[in-house]
């Protein structure tokens, strides 16, 4: 089983707000822009693209990692399944910061 990162740069249409998210070049965007939902689709490593799931994955989360930047903590509304990703530079940054505000209530 394959453990490191598989580069992914792929545009598509966002399940949740369908809006289309563009390629973005030197990054791989797994999160829609401007909702920050993605997808279940990735099983073992980032990329694979072996999650038979193909959940919505909900943003719960957002924390601050010292070598990363910001990082959201996505819950997969169908298995439960948590999964870390860094945000993106084009990511809707009041989004971020609704999200991080929810947190404090």
């Amino acid at each position: 089983m394959r453990k490191n990162f598989i580069y992914k740069n792929e545009e598509f249409v966002c399940e949740n707000c369908k809006k289309l998210n563009p390629l973005l070049k030197g990054t791989c965007r797994n999160h829609c822009k401007f909702c920050l939902f993605s997808k279940h689709v990735d099983k073992n490593t980032p990329g694979d693209r072996e999650s038979d799931c193909k959940g919505l994955m909900e943003p719960i989360f957002v924390d601050q990692d010292g070598k990363k930047g910001y990082v959201i903590t996505h819950k997969c509304t169908k298995c439960g399944k948590e999964i870390r990703n860094k945000v993106v530079k084009d990511d809707d940054f009041d989004v971020i910061i609704n999200l991080s505000l929810k947190q404090r209530r």
